[in-house]
């Protein structure tokens, strides 16, 4: 069991591009119950020079800008401090891709988890040379920036923090569940046209639901 605040460091250049959905529902509810703690830094705040710039172009061509190695390096540090049990996570495309698995194991091996998200053509590849981190992957996709992949897993990751949901049978992933859901009125009419809820959802018998979710959800 967890017993222990749950702390997401985010290596960003945008930070504010978190703000309104860790200011909204459950991730919002989770800081302000002390379950989990969000913490941002910029590596444009660990650079040496007046204008805080921090892409070059890429030695040997192409198009695009490349972030410099060692502000984000120092961001990390700065991320990591003293601390034990951190686990830093790169957002890649061509990373292990993050599961609901990867999340609860995760939650259940650190405290503390850094997310270096990437811009532009990418971030210097000594960034990888010089600190221990793992390549995660939300899908099969390039995105613009590594910022949504991070609000990603933080969402999914706090969802394993006991407390976070209130009730813990609330994970979709831990009951039988399918993809259909229903809420009343029982029936209603559209375009002259009756939707009704099936009989077994409104009959009680909790293993003949169990049954029809389990058979949804093998057919979904």
């Amino acid at each position: 069991m967890i017993k222990h605040m749950i702390t997401f460091h985010i290596v960003t250049l945008f930070p504010e591009s978190f703000e309104s959905y860790f200011a909204s529902s459950i991730v919002k509810r989770a800081i302000e119950d002390k379950k989990i703690d969000v913490k941002f830094y910029n590596p444009r705040d660990f650079t040496e020079t007046k204008n805080h710039r921090v892409d070059q172009k890429p030695y040997g061509g192409g198009p695009g800008m490349v972030i410099e190695a060692l502000p984000v390096i120092k961001a990390v540090e700065k991320a990591v401090g003293r601390k034990q049990k951190v686990q830093i996570y790169f957002l890649s495309p061509g990373g292990e891709q993050f599961t609901n698995t990867f999340a609860k194991d995760a939650i259940n091996t650190a405290k503390d988890f850094v997310f270096v998200c990437g811009r532009y053509e990418g971030i210097d590849v000594r960034v990888k040379h010089a600190l221990k981190m793992q390549d995660v992957s939300v899908g099969p996709y390039v995105l613009t920036g590594g910022e949504l992949g991070a609000m990603i897993m933080v969402d999914a990751m706090s969802r394993q923090v006991p407390g976070v949901l209130g009730d813990f049978d609330s994970l979709e992933e831990s009951r039988v569940a399918s993809h259909d859901v229903y809420t009343r009125p029982a029936t209603f009419t559209h375009k002259k046209k009756k939707y009704d809820v099936p009989e077994v959802l409104l009959s009680g018998n909790h293993a003949k639901i169990n049954e029809h979710r389990n058979q949804r959800r093998s057919q979904s």
